[in-house]
């Protein structure tokens, strides 16, 4: 099966904008180029809103990076004009290949995170339901609905890292489709993730960067002091969470005079 890609922006030789020239008869690279052409390549036509489309058979993502073939800046017979079709051919050749390895490489990961996003949904609502417990629980009992607590606390904060991994290999695979092929012609992961049958809209895939990057991830205030820390997305959120509730139970706990040290402070 042959995909077809027209360029969003026409390119000249330089991966710059070319001016749009009015409609004419089918664009090919002529002949005596054709032992340059990359080994998918099928034709060349126009495209109808300008510039030229690209059709090639099917990428699998796993050929090596579509090249411009460096033997054709010495050939002689190889024109100014001809160098530019060519450049224009193996740039929608490498935007086809990086969206079909983003295809290959995302469709486990997107297969294995749809589990672990259902999982982090019902430990955040047994987090959020064990908080709210606390407004019907008898003075007596607040140790115990402290322990269930604490639990639904580990539990969030493990299924938050567990989709951490994963998104963070998701975020480096939709980075390295970017690298090749630019932003204009970027592959979202929801596409890739609808294609597959699922609705990743609400899935908190950040960029990579904030998988790496050395600066806090987070912000909270604890008792009228700004305390920072450092974590991937999801587990951000979650310690956020935890945090608001956790202020929450030690401001009453001071309203209330409660001595007790593992109620006031809930470390």
């Amino acid at each position: 099966m042959a995909h077809t890609i027209p360029l969003k922006t026409p390119l000249d030789d330089t991966g710059l904008l070319r001016r749009k020239t009015p409609a004419s008869p089918v664009v090919t690279v002529p002949a005596d180029a054709s032992r340059y052409h990359h080994p998918r390549f099928v034709d060349a036509q126009p495209a109808p809103g300008g510039g030229t489309a690209f059709r090639f058979m099917a990428f699998t993502g796993r050929e090596p990076q579509p090249e411009f073939p460096a033997a054709a800046y010495d050939d002689p017979a190889m024109t100014w004009e001809l160098r530019d079709q060519l450049h224009d051919q193996y740039t929608a050749a490498r935007v086809l290949w990086s969206q079909s390895r983003l295809r290959r490489q995302a469709t486990p990961l997107l297969h294995h995170a749809a589990s672990l996003w259902s999982a982090w949904l019902k430990a955040r609502d047994e987090l959020v339901d064990s908080f709210q417990q606390f407004w019907s629980t008898a003075d007596g009992l607040w140790r115990a609905q402290m322990l269930r607590l604490t639990d639904a606390e580990r539990a969030a904060a493990q299924a938050a890292d567990a989709f951490d991994a994963v998104a963070r290999q998701l975020a480096q695979a939709a980075a390295d489709q970017v690298d090749v092929a630019g932003w204009d012609e970027a592959l979202p992961l929801t596409t890739v993730a609808r294609e597959i049958g699922y609705d990743a809209s609400d899935w908190k895939v950040h960029h990579v960067d904030d998988y790496t990057a050395p600066y806090p991830q987070y912000r909270i205030v604890r008792n009228g002091v700004d305390h920072y820390g450092r974590a991937t997305p999801l587990a951000a959120s979650a310690t956020q969470l935890i945090e608001e509730q956790r202020e929450r139970l030690r401001e009453v706990a001071t309203l209330a005079g409660d001595t007790d040290p593992a109620l006031r402070t809930l470390v």
